[in-house]
C-alpha cells in the first residue's frame, strides 16, 4: 500500500466520522443501463447490489458481459460450479452425504435412546449431551454450507433469493429436531425454486417436514384442529395482513391441512379400507387419510372441490394466484432489494408481472431490477448483519476460499441474526431500524477491524490441532482504485487518509458508511 500517511487522528474520532453517516448515506448517481461495456464504477455499483457483495470477479464479469447480459445470467443461472476447495468442504459434510429420510430418523432414535432409563444419571446426561452436540454439528454444517455458497457461488442472485425465501418461510432450528432438517429444507424446498414459479416454491415448503413440524401441522387432525400453519400460510406466506380473508378462512385452511404431517418411522399406519387410495408417503412427508377432515369446505368464498391431499393443491393454487399475494410478495421483494419504503407504483408493476407470468419470480425480479427506480436507488438499502458480514469477506478475499466460517457465524450471532435462529415465523426484519443501533454499529467496527487486520480466524483450520494460514487482506487493490474509491464520500476519504497502517486503512474502509449500504 506504500508509506502510511503522516496525518493521524485517534481511532475514536475516525470511528465517529465513519459511523455517524452509516444509516444515512449521501446521494449516489444512478447506474446507467446499457448494453455497451459499462464503466468500472457502474459495474461495481450493480454487482454490489445483485451479489452478496461486490468483488473483482463479479465486477470483471459485469464489465465484460455488459449489465443487461449480466443481469439475465443471474436471473436464469446455469448450475453453480464452486471452487474445488469449497466444493470439497461441502462434499465432506454429513448433510451432503446422508439424505434426510435416513438422517432424521436416525437422530430421532438417538434422542429416544438418550432419554431412556439408565442405571446412572451421569450416563443419561452424557448420552443427552452427545445427542445435542451432534444436532448442533448438523445445524452448523447447514449454516456453513449456506455461507460458503453465498461467498463463492457464481449464481449470486439465486443465493440471495435462497436467503430471502429462507427468511420468508422461516423455521426455527431449535424446535424439536429441526437442526437435522434445516439443511435439507434449504437445499430441496427453497434453493431449486428460488427463481422459479412461486406456486412450486409454496408447494415444496408445504410438503417439507421442517415446516410441518415447526408450525405444528403434524398435530392437526379432524376434530383436533391446529391452526398454526394455516394462519401463517395466509398471513405471512401468501396473502398478507389486511388482505380481506377472515378467521373462518383460517379455520377452513386448517381443515384442508388435516392429515398433512411427518412420519419418521418405517411403518405405514393402518388406513381405513375406503381411504387407502388417498394415503401418500414421500420421504418423511405423509398424508394420513385417517386424520383428514373430509367434510365440505369453502376457502376465500369459493368451495374446495377436490378430495384428500388434492384439497391442499387446490388451496395453494388459489392462494398463490391471488392478487393480494402478488402485491404482498412484490412489496417484500422491493423492500429487500431496493429500500425500506419502495415506491407503490413500482410495487404495482411488479405485482402485475407476477400475475401475468403465473407467479414467475425471475420475471417479477426483472421488472424490479430493470426499473428506473432501481437504477436510481444505489446505496439506499442498509445492509443487515448477514449482508454486511458476507460482503466484507467477499471484498477482502475475493475468490480465495476461507477455511473456517466459524467467525462469521459468531458475528451473526452477536448481531442477532443467526441462520435458522429466528424463533417466530415472521422472519428477520428487513428495515434499517432493526440493525442500525449504536451497539450494532460498534460491533461492525470490531468485525471490520478483525477482517482488516487479518486476525479474524477465517483461515484457521478446525480440529484437535488447528493451524492458521496467515491471510492479510489487500483491500487497496485495482478494484479499489478503478471503482470503489469513486463511490466514497469526504468523511471516508478523510478517515482513510489518516490511517497509520494498512491494517487500520482496511478497517476504516470496511467500516465506512458506503460499505454499510448496497
Amino acid at each position: 500500500m506504500g508509506n502510511p500517511p503522516i496525518r493521524w487522528a485517534p481511532p475514536a474520532i475516525v470511528l465517529s466520522l465513519l459511523l455517524g453517516a452509516c444509516a444515512n448515506p449521501g446521494p449516489t448517481k444512478p447506474v446507467a443501463s446499457s448494453s455497451a461495456r459499462p464503466a468500472p464504477v457502474e459495474a461495481y455499483k450493480l454487482t454490489n447490489r445483485l451479489t452478496w457483495g461486490a468483488n473483482l470477479a463479479a465486477v470483471d464479469q459485469a464489465e465484460s458481459n455488459g449489465l443487461p447480459s449480466y443481469l439475465a445470467q443471474q436471473l436464469h443461472p446455469q448450475p453453480a460450479i464452486l471452487p474445488p476447495a469449497v466444493q470439497q468442504q461441502i462434499a465432506a459434510m454429513t448433510i451432503s452425504q446422508r439424505p434426510l429420510d435416513q438422517l432424521a430418523p436416525d437422530m430421532e432414535q438417538r434422542n429416544k435412546a438418550a432419554n431412556a432409563t439408565f442405571d446412572k444419571d451421569e450416563d443419561k446426561k452424557a448420552a443427552q449431551q452427545a445427542y445435542q452436540q451432534e444436532m448442533n454439528r448438523l445445524a452448523r454444517e447447514s449454516a456453513t454450507r449456506h455461507l460458503l455458497r453465498a461467498l463463492y457461488s457464481p449464481n449470486q442472485v439465486q443465493e440471495q433469493m435462497t436467503w430471502f425465501w429462507l427468511n420468508h418461510f422461516n423455521v426455527h432450528m431449535y424446535k424439536a429436531n429441526l437442526r437435522a432438517m434445516v439443511g435439507d429444507y434449504e437445499d430441496t424446498a427453497l434453493r431449486p425454486y428460488a427463481l422459479g414459479k412461486f406456486r412450486d416454491l409454496l408447494g415444496a415448503v408445504a410438503h417439507h417436514p421442517a415446516m410441518l413440524r415447526y408450525l405444528d401441522n403434524e398435530q392437526n387432525a379432524a376434530n383436533r384442529i391446529n391452526e398454526n400453519y394455516a394462519r401463517e400460510l395466509m398471513e405471512l406466506h401468501t396473502l398478507g395482513v389486511g388482505a380481506g380473508y377472515t378467521q373462518q378462512d383460517v379455520q377452513e385452511m386448517a381443515r384442508i391441512l388435516t392429515g398433512v404431517g411427518v412420519n419418521l418411522g418405517s411403518e405405514t399406519p393402518k388406513v381405513r379400507k375406503e381411504l387407502q387410495a388417498d394415503y401418500v408417503r414421500k420421504g418423511l412427508f405423509e398424508f394420513n387419510p385417517n386424520r383428514h377432515d373430509y367434510g365440505a369446505k369453502t376457502l376465500l368464498g369459493q368451495p374446495i372441490k377436490a378430495r384428500g391431499l388434492a384439497e391442499l393443491d387446490e388451496a395453494l393454487d388459489r392462494l398463490a394466484r391471488h392478487p393480494a399475494t402478488a402485491h404482498f410478495i412484490s412489496r417484500k421483494l422491493a423492500q429487500y432489494w431496493l429500500s425500506d419504503t419502495p415506491p407503490p407504483e413500482l410495487v404495482e408493476r411488479m405485482a402485475q408481472s407476477f400475475l401475468r407470468s403465473d407467479g414467475d419470480i425471475a420475471v417479477t425480479l426483472q421488472t424490479l431490477l430493470s426499473s428506473p427506480e432501481y437504477a436510481q436507488g444505489a446505496g439506499q438499502k442498509f445492509k443487515d448483519p448477514i449482508h454486511y458480514v458476507v460482503s466484507a469477506v467477499r471484498l477482502a478475499y475475493d475468490d480465495k476460499p476461507i477455511l473456517n466460517v466459524g467467525p462469521m457465524l459468531t458475528w451473526l450471532n452477536r448481531m442477532g441474526q443467526p441462520l435458522y435462529g429466528r424463533q417466530t415465523p415472521d422472519g428477520y426484519a428487513l428495515d434499517t431500524a432493526a440493525w442500525s443501533s449504536p451497539g450494532q454499529m460498534a460491533t461492525r467496527f470490531e468485525i471490520a477491524k478483525a477482517i482488516g487486520s487479518g486476525n479474524a480466524g477465517l483461515f484457521k483450520t478446525e480440529g484437535p490441532q488447528p493451524m492458521e494460514q496467515p491471510a492479510f487482506p489487500q483491500l487497496a487493490t485495482a478494484l479499489y482504485y478503478r471503482a470503489v474509491a469513486q463511490t466514497l464520500g469526504p468523511n471516508t476519504q478523510t478517515a482513510l487518509a489518516q490511517a497509520t497502517s494498512p491494517q487500520e486503512w482496511n478497517s476504516f474502509l470496511l467500516s465506512s458508511p458506503e460499505l454499510m449500504h448496497r
